[in-house]
């Protein structure tokens, strides 16, 4: 581990945030002389982050646990453009109504983990739309750029030719990278920002705008990236057997985003312990120093610390009291995921499904065949077998020992 001299790399680099910068010395002797403004950009694509963009989040919270003044820097003009960074085709364009949904949704994920207000260690919350709208230049790549592909472009001789003599190529053929350059000098020149963050796979761009900063101002701006996060077995980090892991709630309940983190592999407890909570670093030796059956009880305290931190104390005791009841006492706690059955009822295999307990129908025969589903406590097995119940009655269905739900009847 690096002896640091300022508080905000001492603590980034003991609790596993770091993995590259464009020039560590100098970003520690700035950030142990003053208080730094440092920003990490969101692109407003869904309604909600996940649990993907938590390590961002949670940087931006540890530069304002150290004194310094996080930006948040919804990319609504980045957004209009698709950033093309580890994707296999176009994104689908979204209209202006449903990027200022999916800002004000986003907004609220921020508002538990970040102080926001107008004094000097405040976080704030700005729009990139609101610089790169006035060039007019958004709205010709939506009308013309959607023409023109890199594949055909790549065929081209002029591109081709440039390629095999290893010259570089225009800011035309990469025109998400240019804005996110420019991004970045806006809010240097117009905020004072000097350091940009973000994940491993942005390290190109963010370099790109330390580097436009310099030659357009002279300015000396700074870059730092966290390491790509899976889990221990190699998944990338966000995504559950059931899909994302929403942090809204309006996205993902909150004992199902419990349970995600009472459920993560016993070698991700101290990590994740160290990424996302505030837990004091000799409590987290301590608990993922516990072995066999002990390590669940560390990980139940992962889950409450990170849902208390995205979701609320009510949400993470809610969830806890659930877990409780459930796996304890053999109830169904009240804040289990809830499907309401029509009044013809429907074919169990087809309620594990659509509760996404299994990916498919498929996948829910098996695990019915496995003995591995319960209806309030006994075995189903018939993939067939119908589950209905009368107006007011309630049932416990369990997969295995880690997934419940309550089914209810749907009101008439």
């Amino acid at each position: 581990m690096t002896s640091y001299r300022s508080d905000l790399l001492r603590l980034l680099d003991e609790r596993g945030y770091i993995h590259q910068m464009t020039d560590a010395k100098g970003l520690d002797e700035l950030a142990a002389r003053e208080a730094v403004s440092g920003y990490i950009g969101f692109d407003a694509t869904a309604p909600s982050l996940h649990i993907g963009s938590l390590v961002q989040i949670m940087m931006l919270r540890r530069m304002q646990q150290t004194g310094h003044k996080p930006v948040v820097l919804m990319g609504g003009g980045t957004t209009r453009i698709g950033d093309p960074t580890g994707r296999d085709e176009s994104r689908k364009m979204l209209t202006d109504e449903a990027i200022a949904a999916n800002i004000a949704g986003i907004r609220s994920a921020f508002e538990n983990l970040l102080s926001f207000g107008d004094g000097p260690g405040d976080a704030v919350m700005v729009d990139s739309h609101d610089w790169l709208g006035s060039l007019g230049y958004i709205e010709m790549l939506q009308k013309v750029g959607t023409h023109f592909t890199v594949n055909r472009m790549l065929t081209f001789d002029s591109v081709r030719l440039r390629l095999e003599r290893e010259q570089p190529m225009t800011f035309l053929e990469f025109n998400y990278m240019i804005l996110q350059g420019y991004d970045f000098r806006h809010l240097a020149q117009s905020m004072g920002v000097r350091l940009q963050m973000g994940g491993s796979d942005q390290w190109g761009n963010i370099v790109n705008g330390v580097e436009l900063g310099r030659r357009m101002d002279g300015a000396e701006l700074f870059g730092l990236t966290t390491p790509l996060l899976t889990t221990a077995d190699g998944a990338k980090m966000g995504k559950s057997a059931a899909g994302a892991v929403w942090l809204n709630e309006e996205q993902l309940p909150a004992y199902d985003f419990w349970q995600y983190w009472r459920n993560v592999d016993d070698r991700d407890v101290g990590r994740f312990l160290r990424l996302f909570t505030d837990l004091p670093l000799d409590e987290i030796a301590r608990l993922e120093s516990l072995e066999g059956a002990e390590i669940n009880a560390a990980k139940r305290v992962l889950a409450n610390e990170v849902t208390r931190l995205v979701r609320g104390d009510d949400a993470a005791r809610a969830a806890d009291a659930t877990a409780s009841e459930t796996f304890a006492g053999g109830g169904a706690g009240a804040d289990l995921p809830t499907l309401a059955l029509p009044a013809e009822g429907m074919r169990i295999a087809a309620v594990l499904t659509e509760l996404g307990f299994t990916a498919s129908n498929g996948e829910a025969k098996r695990k019915l065949a496995e003995g591995a589903v319960r209806l309030d406590g006994a075995v189903v097995t018939d993939p067939a077998f119908p589950v209905t119940l009368s107006d007011g009655c309630s049932a416990k269905l369990s997969l295995g020992k880690k997934k419940h739900a309550v089914l209810v009847a749907a009101a008439g």
